[in-house]
């Protein structure tokens, strides 16, 4: 009975951790595409309040025990703080100018993007499967921009600019984790600090600071507590995720992605009212099954490598 009762405990604490994770990844979409319509805060800083409520929050986890922080040479760091000031950034600029229907299917690409990237520059060689699902979810990816009816080309430039970069510092971060030997949060937590100097030193140039429409400018109480939710929201995502991988499968993660793939893009047009044609719904769908099929050869081979390991004498 005790080991059901441990069971029936544990079972209950994924679900709790799936379902915030749900929410604040769902929230954080939402909440972000509010701030750019209602209060026209500026993205530089946005993501700068991010990487900084990000970084204390790791702070005090590690107060907490809950990861050890390990001493990292900060220039073995230096590109890939760069690439993570980039990706945060060119991903809120194609929310902020982009549907969220477009912005959520634009992100859909970083997986062939990876697979390229992966294929030219490190050498890895994909399965034919693998290789076939990318022409659905490309395709989607064209239906749905072009007859996106708010299609508009700058969007589009930050949309491939975020998917670029996206694409880049997930292969890096792979890369370093394995060259490093450190988890995704030991790398965060020197990362956040490192990005947050960057974005300091850039935002001057690209936005007002003390003036009207500034970081430090006259903002009402709701917005400075939109964004410092955001902030909080953010952290928790990252948290929530790192939770996930430790505590479930990664058939469970991959799942549970596509699931809030699809409330995102449903909320999307509930709340922000986007228009949405027969067309973009087909997109939409081709580009799901493209990621469910993806998903679901990428987990049979992993299942298929691990199963031959355990035969070997």
């Amino acid at each position: 009975m005790a080991s059901l009762a441990d069971r029936v405990r544990g079972n209950g604490r994924i679900a709790a951790g799936l379902l915030l994770n749900l929410l604040v990844s769902i929230c954080i979409v939402f909440l972000n595409k509010w701030i750019y319509v209602h209060y026209g805060f500026p993205n530089m800083s946005l993501t700068l309040v991010h990487f900084v409520v990000t970084w204390l929050g790791l702070y005090v986890c590690q107060k907490l025990d809950i990861f050890a922080p390990k001493s990292l040479p900060p220039s073995k760091l230096l590109l890939l703080a760069l690439s993570f000031c980039g990706f945060v950034v060119f991903t809120n600029l194609s929310l902020q100018n982009n549907t969220i229907g477009t912005y959520q299917l634009a992100k859909a690409m970083t997986t062939p993007v990876i697979i390229v990237i992966q294929t030219l520059c490190y050498k890895k060689t994909f399965s034919t499967k693998i290789r076939l699902t990318l022409i659905p979810i490309t395709l989607g990816v064209i239906l749905n921009s072009y007859y996106d009816v708010k299609f508009n080309f700058l969007g589009t430039v930050f949309a491939a600019l975020g998917v670029l970069v996206t694409s880049l510092y997930q292969v890096w971060v792979g890369a370093k984790q394995h060259e490093l030997q450190v988890n995704s949060m030991q790398l965060l937590y020197y990362q956040a600090p490192m990005s947050s100097a960057m974005l300091l030193i850039a935002v001057p140039f690209f936005e007002p600071v003390f003036a009207e429409g500034g970081i430090f400018g006259p903002w009402s109480v709701s917005a400075l507590l939109m964004v410092l939710l955001s902030g909080v929201i953010a952290f928790m995502v990252n948290l929530s995720i790192y939770w996930i991988i430790g505590n479930t499968s990664p058939v469970t993660y991959n799942m549970f992605g596509h699931f809030k793939f699809c409330i995102t893009l449903f909320g999307g047009y509930v709340l922000f009212k986007d228009p949405l044609s027969i067309n973009q719904g087909l997109g939409m769908l081709c580009t799901l099954f493209g990621i469910l099929a993806y998903t679901h050869f990428k987990l049979s081979e992993q299942e298929g490598s691990k199963s031959k390991l355990v035969q070997r004498p």
